[in-house]
């Protein structure tokens, strides 16, 4: 009733388990893991460790925290390992207000200690073990990709000796070109000089053409003139002849 009036819930809500745990949880730290997680619950009872190795805890609180408690102390971070838990309902104790650590005597808890700082240094020590077979596969690669970026460098040498070849080449090429271009230039003042010629030469032409067909006209007219003049001369020798031809009938 005390725990429900302190905790503001109700008292049909009030609930006692006495757990008992059995696995790998002396020595490695899991009483320190239970009595945080009633902590972060805010749950009161206590924690201990039992001559046969398991563990016992006292649980009281909310019903909910409870069943929430129990599922975490179920699956603790490494080194602990939850083999079974054992529960029991019992009746709370109004007496226990927070959540503790019940230690046994000084030896026992430094061997506790000892024992949970080798477990974890074990724990440790065999990760250690697996990180340095990675660290000895990862070493063959870097040996590998060494060899690899070995033969790279050599490629790379090759190439940029063939950089430079080219980059010879191209300089040649670009004075070829250097030179293709004043020649052009020279090219291009002869053709425009060429271009004025022709233009003025056409003109020429042009002007020569047009009095051509001028003159060509005016003898056009000539010759119609001439032909018309002989057509009328020879009209007029016909006449001629025809009156001498009279004349010299009369005569005879």
């Amino acid at each position: 009733m005390f725990l429900a009036q302190r905790w503001g819930i109700a008292s049909e809500r009030m609930r006692a388990v006495l757990l008992r745990i059995r696995g790998k949880v002396q020595r490695v730290g899991y009483r320190r893991f239970v009595q945080e997680t009633a902590q972060e619950l805010e749950l009161a009872g206590y924690v201990k460790n039992e001559k046969d190795g398991s563990v016992t805890v006292f649980i009281q609180g909310d019903e909910e925290k409870i069943a929430a408690f129990i599922q975490a102390i179920k699956s603790p971070p490494p080194p602990p390992l939850v083999k079974s838990v054992e529960e029991k309902t019992i009746n709370p104790k109004p007496k226990i207000k927070h959540f503790q650590i019940r230690y046994d005597k000084l030896a026992d808890e430094l061997q506790d200690g000892f024992g949970a700082m080798q477990s974890i240094f074990t724990t440790y020590w065999n990760e250690f073990r697996d990180f340095r077979g990675e660290f000895r596969d990862y070493r063959g690669e870097f040996r590998d990709f060494r060899q690899e970026f070995r033969d790279f460098r050599q490629q790379f040498r090759d190439y940029r000796e063939e950089f430079r070849v080219f980059r010879g080449e191209f300089n040649d090429f670009r004075q070829e070109f250097h030179d293709f271009r004043l020649e052009f230039r020279e090219f291009r003042k002869d053709f425009d000089e060429f271009v004025k010629r022709m233009d003025a030469f056409v003109d020429r032409v042009t002007k020569v053409l047009e009095v051509l067909t001028e003159q060509s006209k005016r003898s056009m007219d000539i010759l119609e003139l001439v032909a018309r003049d002989s057509k009328e001369t020879r009209e007029m020798l016909v006449e001629s002849m025809r009156l001498l031809r009279e004349v010299a009938s009369r005569v005879v």
